[in-house]
């Protein structure tokens, strides 16, 4: 796989935290939208990188998944960790 798109996403974090009240993520672009303000807390951003560990082969560090903000941000930080992976 060469990169993960916002859907991707969209679909990890809804498997390790479930859909949030406060998010809509499928109805709107929440690409700068902080996870605070989707509802989302650093647990279930770690179980975002669990996941992609598993599914991808790309480990991310406990501390740069809980630095990012923003959906984009982690986005980007999942695909750095693939391309590195694929290099």
């Amino acid at each position: 796989m060469n990169e993960l798109t916002m859907e991707d996403l969209t679909a990890l974090l809804r498997d390790s935290a479930g859909d949030i009240e406060t998010a809509d993520l499928g109805t709107q672009d929440v690409s700068d939208l902080t996870f605070l303000d989707l509802g989302y807390v650093s647990l279930a951003l770690l179980q975002v990188a669990g996941l992609v560990k598993r599914e991808y082969g790309v480990e991310l560090a406990d501390e740069d998944v809980t630095a990012v903000e923003t959906p984009r941000l982690l986005l980007q930080l999942i695909n750095a960790g693939l391309r590195t992976e694929a290099a």
